[in-house]
């Protein structure tokens, strides 16, 4: 990488887990092409290295991931594309052979609420606020999001939360079956980082035929990534969604 707004750490404290920080707090985490180029690089090298036996995703106090960078937003709605870094990321997320694992600490908004309907265990603060607006803005759900949560919520509250956009406190993901714990913001990361360790320490054959029956259908997960995007790219060139993008833009200025 050129920067360091994805930082890898392998903390001797915690053997076998890799963890994968979003490193860009001056922008709430907001991703970047950079940034997902960088975390599918992680996921695959972490894959591919026999020390490594579980991910752990974590963000910056108070900002887990604010979702999409907003400036890269804009250009693919000003007719650019939806960028092979983004769909790259999408299904090596869905398609990582080791456990994934996020501890969520503040915003996690867009993709930073759909990455963890892929991880195997979450926690998150008590402040964590969990929210797709992706209606909102004219656009589609992504990462298999339409799948995973009517699959792990119900119908009921994945309507409520990615077609009506409505927010959900942790404590609310936590019923929704998508937190696994709710902690302190203090002890967010030692939490996180415990949980980890404990799934590294396990036998790894075991736990990965254990994972793969768990999951189940892989190839179903792909063909939705792949059907929401098109659905995504058609939108992001849509009337309604340049007038919600610049709805957006100006209320922040």
């Amino acid at each position: 990488m050129s920067d360091d707004t994805i930082l890898i750490q392998r903390p001797e404290s915690a053997p076998g887990v890799q963890i994968i920080r979003m490193n860009r707090p001056e922008k709430k985490n907001a991703l970047t092409r950079t940034m997902y180029a960088a975390m599918t690089d992680a996921l695959r090298q972490g894959d591919a290295d026999p020390d490594v036996r579980a991910h752990l995703f974590l963000g910056a106090p108070g900002a887990f991931s604010a979702g999409n960078d907003m400036q890269d937003f804009l250009a693919f709605a000003m007719g650019g594309s939806l960028g092979a870094e983004v769909i790259d990321f999408l299904k090596t997320l869905a398609t990582t052979r080791k456990p994934l694992l996020a501890g969520v600490d503040g915003l996690a908004i867009g993709v930073g609420t759909t990455l963890t309907f892929h991880c195997d265990m979450t926690i998150a603060s008590d402040r964590s606020l969990f929210r797709t607006p992706f209606t909102d803005l004219a656009i589609v759900p992504e990462a298999a999001s339409t799948l995973l949560l009517p699959n792990i919520a119900g119908h009921q509250r994945a309507f409520a939360m990615l077609a009506a956009g409505l927010p959900f406190s942790a404590e609310e993901a936590r019923e929704a079956g998508f937190v696994w714990r709710v902690v302190p913001p203090d002890a967010l990361e030692a939490e996180a980082l415990s949980l980890a360790r404990d799934i590294a320490a396990k036998p790894p054959q075991a736990l990965a035929i254990a994972r793969d029956l768990i999951r189940g259908s892989e190839q179903q997960v792909l063909e939705r990534i792949d059907a929401e995007a098109e659905h995504f790219k058609a939108q992001l060139k849509s009337a309604e969604a340049r007038a919600a993008f610049e709805a957006f833009m100006s209320r922040k200025k």
